[in-house]
């Protein structure tokens, strides 16, 4: 799924956001260090990637020829500041309605409304590719996302009360969220 669009921000910034790309590999792994470094809400922590640049670039470029999943990033400056993705729940015809969502952004650029632009963008991609349920898991705690959720109009359908063990502060409850599309 192919897409690119300059927003403006407060203060008159603007942010581009666009797919994904092989070429995008090496900094995307390096935003998703530092995010999950920055923040203990996130599924993994900084030293669990697993794949290295040449297996980052070919899932990228294989997310960006797909027709019902998408890989975006927010770009400042020309520096890629936050991605976030849609990705098909399955592919059996009993969870192919659903789509996963997931989104991180650098902490220095929190509160800038990025999160609201990668996250409107991912819900517009998601009923353009056909999906009728998008997805996702916050950790209860994470009061700044689940407001940025409940306002995009996504729904509290469950809660895990150990769905997550941080290895700094131990069990963490997660939040399972829905929006019908």
């Amino acid at each position: 799924m192919r897409y690119a669009e300059t927003v403006i921000l407060k203060d008159g910034v603007e942010l581009l956001v666009r797919n994904a790309v092989a070429s995008d590999a090496r900094a995307l792994r390096d935003i998703m260090q530092r995010t999950h470094a920055e923040t203990d809400y996130l599924l993994s922590c900084p030293d669990e990637q697993s794949v290295d640049d040449e297996q980052e670039a070919r899932s990228l470029a294989e997310t960006e020829r797909s027709d019902n999943e998408v890989e975006l990033v927010a770009v400042l400056d020309g520096r890629i500041v936050g991605s976030a993705g849609i990705a098909a729940v399955g592919g059996r015809c009993k969870v192919v309605h659903r789509a996963r969502f997931g989104i991180s952004i650098l902490k220095e650029h929190w509160g800038m409304g990025i999160g609201r632009v990668l996250t409107d963008t991912c819900i517009d991609c998601a009923r353009r590719a056909g999906y009728t349920q998008l997805e996702l898991e916050v950790v209860a705690d994470n009061e700044r996302a689940l407001s940025l959720y409940r306002r995009a109009g996504f729904e509290e359908y469950g809660r895990n009360p150990r769905g997550y063990r941080s290895t700094a502060s131990g069990y963490q409850e997660l939040v399972h969220m829905k929006l019908e599309l």
